[in-house]
């Protein structure tokens, strides 16, 4: 056998489990196919304390600004996490371009911690990577999916059955929703943003006009873009009067306060 030594011996390793549920979410891509073979990818957000599945999300392909909407719909639904912990792929983090990718950019907005595992280390993730596995035995008893639509409600239907009626030996056999359930939660703990009353996260394209469109307090409101942009698609992050447009790569295009008073919001500088 060929020596690896960047890889130790089992023994060497420290189990870590987080004390409080949303005390760290781990966050990981896998890949699965379609029944034409068409490959796709699935998106996984478990909470490391209780094994609780936060989030399952298949795309044909998984950019950077979905992370972003994935990890926002989970939070809306369960609470945002203290910490966040991933690989170091692209969609996760910007390091290797010297910048920070649009996950990253969020969650130290929010005051959220976030950590890679190290380079050919997949253990430092691996509650998620074991999901991975659990979640594709299950899918592979299934019959294929045709469609994404059709993917995503196996997924569907698999998370509630694994959160609420599976028991899980790693957490003494409950199933990982009463885990959850058990403790209090932990919440983002550095300075960061303080998370409004009123969050939304939206999907939208960039009309004929170079605008999109927004409804606040039962009024429609038209953002402006640019031409350039048209037929481009966007995510809206609206965080009350705070409008944030970011590209499908992540990428910053506008930043605006709405104004209530105007049904168009011209174009201005990002």
């Amino acid at each position: 056998m060929t020596p690896q030594p960047q890889k130790r011996p089992r023994s060497s390793f420290i189990r870590f489990q987080a004390d409080q549920p949303n005390e760290r979410w781990q966050a990981d891509i896998t890949h699965w196919h379609l029944a034409d073979d068409t490959e796709v990818e699935i998106l996984n957000v478990i909470d490391d304390h209780s094994r609780f599945l936060v989030a399952s999300d298949v795309r044909k392909i998984t950019k950077a600004a979905d992370v972003v909407e994935t990890f926002h719909r989970a939070a809306a639904a369960h609470g945002f996490p203290a910490s966040m912990l991933t690989d170091n792929g692209a969609v996760f983090t910007a390091a290797p371009r010297k910048g920070r990718c649009a996950i990253e950019l969020e969650t130290a907005s929010l005051g959220i911690a976030y950590t890679h595992s190290s380079p050919y280390h997949p253990q430092t993730c691996g509650k998620v990577e074991r999901f991975h596995q659990t979640e594709k035995k299950w899918l592979a008893k299934q019959g294929p999916a045709a469609t994404l639509v059709e993917l995503q409600a196996k997924l569907d239907r698999f998370g509630a059955y694994y959160n609420d009626v599976r028991p899980h030996r790693a957490i003494g056999r409950r199933t990982p929703a009463e885990a959850f359930a058990a403790r209090p939660r932990a919440t983002p703990r550095l300075p960061g943003f303080v998370v409004p009353a009123h969050f939304r996260v939206r999907r939208d394209k960039v009309d004929i006009t170079g605008t999109i469109t927004l409804r606040h307090n039962s009024r429609l409101h038209h953002i402006g873009l640019g031409r350039r942009l048209i037929g481009t698609r966007v995510l809206v992050l609206v965080a009350d009067l705070d409008v944030r447009v970011l590209s499908e790569d992540g990428e910053l295009i506008r930043r605006l306060t709405l104004d209530p008073t105007r049904n168009y919001q011209p174009h201005g500088r990002s």
